[in-house]
């Protein structure tokens, strides 16, 4: 009997497969979404309106996303992985031609009843490329240069393509994204050593390239930079988002000032609180205890991720879980590090928390597939 055949003899089949459905990573996610809409109901001022009702919209969207990805035979989901990935990169090629500008960058698609973003999408479908090519290819092969050179290719596609809307810091996540699931797959510890050493010298080619004509970032780029090294050096120009976002998380203190008591964002002092700088929302009204419990449940999430990916004997399901596991990761480190101060400003939401569709609606589609990996492994 193939491993296939013996996958489909002992999964659940119709309804049943909803009771095989990872409960506890459901009711996490759950729990995540409703702390995001309390927070987006907090900063508009005691209402549901214009971001908590719509984001507690999209989520149930997501739910239903979820669960009807989940209902579908992981080695669908292999066999679609090209052809997703394909779609992903027609859909950045369309930005860059039809794309909808918005704050000085092109990266939606106005689909009419809401805006897409390609880029998020791709977040997802590159996992799914790169764990459908790692479990075609042998493993003897995988650290071999030539079948090296091929998932490299996959990931700065995407990236280049991303760069040019531009958008830093997705292209940043789809590069460590890729990279870190090629690590996981098995690629030799020696090339990543040799990324490293040809990224510090692009950091300094990168430094050295400002004000030439080759110049290698955008202004706007390099002075986040110059924010993230010196925020005092202009607290009311650049500075100033992570400079009322440092006041803001120092007066939370340990137990916060109390739900809609926050000052800094009561008065409008933190710029951009619904979306990538509503953890420091969180971090003013419940203080210490309300982000650690946040980072609880997103290190809970993880968990269940790591497991499901160990319980699995399909080589794709696992490089999939593991991937899907670590575009979340990136994107809560990031954007914390962002609001802290320990990351340049790069503008990547806070997952489940941030107002947003495509964010939201893609990282459901990716936790739909690590449900359907869930339900479908052999028992």
């Amino acid at each position: 009997m193939s491993y296939l055949e013996y996958t489909v003899k002992t999964t659940p089949s119709g309804p049943r497969k909803l009771l095989y459905l990872n409960w506890p990573l459901a009711v996490v996610l759950v729990a995540v979404a409703l702390i995001g809409a309390v927070m987006l109901y907090s900063v508009a001022g005691g209402s549901l309106s214009p971001w908590a009702e719509p984001q507690m919209k999209r989520f149930a969207a997501g739910l239903v996303l979820m669960i009807a990805v989940a209902m579908v035979p992981i080695w669908f989901w292999r066999n679609m992985s090209v052809l997703a990935y394909a779609i992903s990169v027609l859909l950045l090629v369309a930005v860059e031609l039809v794309g909808v500008t918005g704050m000085g960058a092109q990266r939606w698609i106005d689909l009419g009843f809401m805006r897409l973003q390609p880029s998020e999408l791709m977040k997802i479908t590159l996992v799914l490329m790169l764990a459908a090519y790692y479990d075609w290819l042998p493993v003897n092969k995988v650290s071999h240069p030539v079948w090296v050179i091929v998932p490299v290719l996959f990931v700065l596609l995407p990236t280049a393509l991303v760069l040019a809307q531009p958008d830093l810091g997705t292209a940043i996540l789809l590069l460590s994204g890729g990279g870190l699931v090629m690590f996981i797959a098995g690629v030799h510890w020696a090339y990543f050593a040799g990324v490293l050493a040809a990224g510090g010298g692009l950091v300094t080619a990168v430094l050295r390239s400002r004000g030439t004509d080759w110049q290698l970032l955008k202004d706007y780029q390099f002075r986040r930079i110059d924010t993230f090294l010196d925020p005092a050096s202009d607290p009311l120009g650049a500075g100033y988002h992570i400079t009322q976002s440092k006041i803001a998380l120092g007066s939370g203190g340990w137990g916060g000032r109390g739900f809609m008591q926050g000052t800094q964002t009561r008065l409008n002092f933190l710029p951009e609180k619904h979306t990538d700088f509503i953890f420091t929302t969180l971090a003013e009204e419940f203080g210490f205890l309300g982000g650690i419990s946040l980072l609880a449940l997103y290190a809970l999430i993880l968990v269940f991720c790591i497991v499901s990916a160990l319980q699995t004997r399909d080589r794709f399901a696992s490089l999939m879980i593991f991937g899907v596991a670590i575009t979340f990761f990136l994107y809560f480190a990031v954007n914390m590090s962002m609001v802290m101060g320990l990351a340049p400003v790069v503008g990547v939401p806070l997952p489940l928390v941030s107002y947003g569709g495509s964010a939201m609606l893609v990282l459901m589609l990716g936790f739909g597939l690590v449900q359907s990996a869930h339900i479908h492994r052999p028992r």
